[in-house]
């Protein structure tokens, strides 16, 4: 089937007034859409409604990752003109994979300055892709230079600038090195996690620094033509125990985000005819759409996604593309809230 998918079969039409551009006050008040994975009826509910949708013996991974600073805005050394840097991926101490703008003006050779020239950047590379390799030259701490230089990546449709950088932080946000939340775990408060651990519910934290691809629309006509950016990933021995623990006792696996499910996803192996969670760390290019068998996924928590996105595309791996298609469509009628400061839909 996944042969014949086209990407306009994922394309769905929305309001632009319904794409939410501030994060609500109470995390755990955004709306919550229950979509069965038996074929039932779709049901309208709030989020602090998730532990009706829990039951001890599940586990559920959440995708730790930090959202670092990564928008930087300089000057071309020489001309002036403006500059956008934005940190993908870091190769070494200095040296990172990034997106800049306007490309065609930041050539191999071309220098950057930031601030009162506390930081400059060199374009050391062009990558195939049109991203640079860029390196960073410094005094002091990075991290501290980061937080006073950088701003927070928010996605292009999202206008209003953040004021509080943390609401685009889960609320368990360890690992530093996203260009992006995960922003399916923004709905959870440490008090609703907690509620959910004292009904018997593991909590599995992983990590995957979410890269290039959330950025990056699909533009080619076949799905199966659209190339996947690497994203690093890391599962800890306590992650993978938790998780294959639930799959050994008839547990549920449950993944809060898409960054989460691709990350058990992609360091599944199967050992002794059963899909197991590795332990480990690594690069993952995992692209999931329909026809995809699932190894260890049993129910996703998640977002409203993007039309024609490889997000969408996943959900629909899991629950259908119609089902999917069909309840985007209500919570248009129902005005819900899409995209990251959006509401949420479990698929279960």
């Amino acid at each position: 089937m996944s042969g014949s998918l086209k990407t306009s079969d994922f394309f769905y039409e929305l309001p632009e007034e319904l794409i939410a551009q501030d994060p609500l006050e109470d995390r755990s008040s955004s709306r919550l859409m229950h979509l069965p994975l038996d074929g039932g009826a779709v049901s309208h509910h709030s989020f602090k409604d998730i532990k009706g949708f829990l039951k001890k013996g599940d586990t559920l991974v959440l995708n730790d990752t930090r959202v670092i600073p990564a928008r930087l805005l300089g000057e071309r050394e020489g001309t002036g003109g403006a500059v956008e840097i934005l940190l993908l991926k870091r190769r070494s101490r200095n040296d990172w994979e990034c997106l800049v703008r306007p490309g065609k003006k930041c050539r191999v050779g071309s220098r950057v300055v930031f601030g009162d020239h506390d930081l400059t950047a060199e374009v050391k590379e062009v990558l195939p892709d049109g991203n640079r390799v860029v390196s960073f030259e410094f005094q002091g701490v990075w991290e501290e230079l980061l937080d006073r230089l950088g701003e927070m990546p928010l996605p292009p449709y999202i206008k209003k600038k953040l004021s509080d950088k943390n609401r685009y932080q889960t609320v368990y946000a360890k690992n530093e090195g996203s260009a992006a939340a995960p922003t399916a775990g923004l709905h959870f408060t440490k008090e609703l996690l907690s509620e959910i651990e004292n009904m018997g519910v593991e909590l599995a934290y992983v990590t995957l620094h979410v890269g290039l691809g959330t950025f990056r629309p699909v533009k080619a006509e076949s799905i199966t033509d659209h190339h996947m950016h690497s994203e690093y990933y890391q599962v800890s021995p306590e992650a993978a125990e938790k998780v294959n623990r639930a799959k050994e006792r008839d547990g549920r696996v449950i993944c809060v985000g898409t960054t989460g499910c691709r990350t058990i996803e992609s360091a599944a192996v199967l050992k002794d005819g059963v899909w197991r969670l590795e332990s480990g760390c690594g690069d993952t290019e995992i692209f999931i759409y329909p026809g995809y068998e699932f190894k260890l996924l049993d129910g996703l928590i998640t977002n409203f996604h993007l039309p024609e996105s490889t997000l969408i595309m996943l959900v629909s791996a899991l629950a259908g593309r119609e089902r999917v298609l069909d309840a985007y469509r209500e919570a248009v009628r129902e005005r819900y809230r899409f995209f990251s400061f959006g509401d949420a839909m479990i698929c279960i």
